[in-house]
């Protein structure tokens, strides 16, 4: 795991932070409520009581996180599962309608709409692979290069018309 630090913590303390604040099921300001009276978990991540960081730390820290950390937990999560070999890709978009255009303006924002396409493993829904993209790329090249990262666990693929 990469070990880089970010506002003075460690990737893999902020790394475990967001996944107890999801395995718990809290915001970031409950999670972290509940985790300063659990010293003994803290310790296990390198962390003692007054040294828990703020919330917003943490939310900040995953915009400068690397792609490769990204990949490596997604790997990790899918080998928690009993994977078939059987797979189906598909794509979807999400288009940015609701932000303001003065907000827009004020970030500098520009993107207009988010490709998703994702490889699941058809029996254990896991997810094997995901791609993001905010250029006009079609479904067709995008699915090639996500199940081609996986094709060596694959004994089948599925996919709709779209992928002919």
């Amino acid at each position: 795991m990469v070990k880089n630090v970010v506002g003075g913590f460690a990737d893999y303390t902020l790394v475990s932070l967001h996944c107890l604040r999801i395995y718990l099921d809290k915001s970031y300001c409950n999670a972290f409520d509940l985790l300063s009276e659990m010293p003994r978990i803290l310790a296990e991540i390198g962390l003692e009581e007054g040294d828990l960081p703020h919330h917003s730390t943490l939310v900040k820290a995953f915009d400068r996180f690397k792609i490769k950390l990204w990949r490596v937990l997604l790997r990790l999560s899918s080998e928690l599962h009993d994977l078939s070999g059987h797979a189906a890709v598909d794509a979807t978009s999400f288009h940015r309608e609701n932000a303001s255009k003065h907000y827009c303006r004020w970030t500098n924002y520009r993107v207009q709409t988010l490709k998703a396409t994702a490889l699941v493993d058809t029996e254990s829904q896991a997810a094997l692979n995901v791609h993001c993209t905010t250029e006009r790329t079609h479904d067709t090249q995008l699915g090639w290069q996500v199940a081609c990262h996986n094709a060596g666990d694959l004994h089948s693929l599925a996919a709709d018309k779209g992928y002919d």
